[in-house]
């Protein structure tokens, strides 16, 4: 059971770096928390979640439905790693890049938000067909159908705190958002995105 932490440490780490990536949701809750503080980000967790729950399940039984292939687990490894190298690409080139979030305007509820801007993401889709799905394998390899839930307890968490955290400082003051220290931690987390892909590809081999 000695690999059930470094699991659960490679799902939190991953997960991270998807969960503060900028993107429509991150814009979208810093213009909801200039309005309604740290309770419009939960609420947008809350959307995010209504969302986020049933694909996770949806990904968990179309894992047990594909392990009778024997290649499955190889591919999925080798698609996760992929996805990984370009999501990590993608993040740096966007950190880098000017932040223009404050000019976005919200015209709806934060609740409302978090579900449209999730379930139209596609790269939101996209990281949970991909990377989310390889994580949901590797859970249920470890606590059978109960790997489901783990994944998603390990995931939906920080979505919360991230999502909380920065509308209740945009409510504050949305400088904070765009200083270099958030851009070094995106850069931190990206780079980790690049080491559990180049694992994933070793796991093969």
């Amino acid at each position: 059971m000695e690999q059930i932490p470094e699991f659960v440490l490679m799902v939190i780490l991953i997960s991270a770096s998807g969960v503060i990536a900028p993107g429509p949701l991150f814009a979208a809750n810093i213009a909801q928390g200039l309005r309604g503080g740290g309770k419009a980000g939960i609420h947008m967790a809350i959307g995010h979640a209504i969302v986020e729950l049933p694909l996770v399940i949806l990904l968990g039984i179309g894992v047990f439905t594909l392990e009778i292939f024997p290649e499955f687990r190889s591919i999925i490894s080798i698609l996760g790693a992929v996805v990984l190298f370009v999501f990590a690409g993608i993040q740096i080139k966007l950190t880098l890049q000017k932040n223009e979030t404050k000019h976005f305007n919200p015209k709806h509820g934060a609740m409302f938000t978090g579900i449209i801007l999730s379930a139209l993401n596609p790269f939101f889709i996209i990281w949970w067909l991909s990377i989310g799905f390889k994580l949901i394998s590797d859970a249920m390899l470890i606590w059978t159908f109960t790997g489901i839930l783990i994944v998603f307890l390990l995931h939906i968490w920080m979505d919360f705190v991230w999502l909380y955290s920065i509308a209740h400082l945009a409510s504050k003051s949305a400088k904070i958002l765009s200083s270099k220290n958030y851009k070094i931690l995106m850069i931190i987390l990206s780079s980790m995105l690049i080491y559990f892909g180049t694992s994933f590809i070793l796991e093969v081999f």
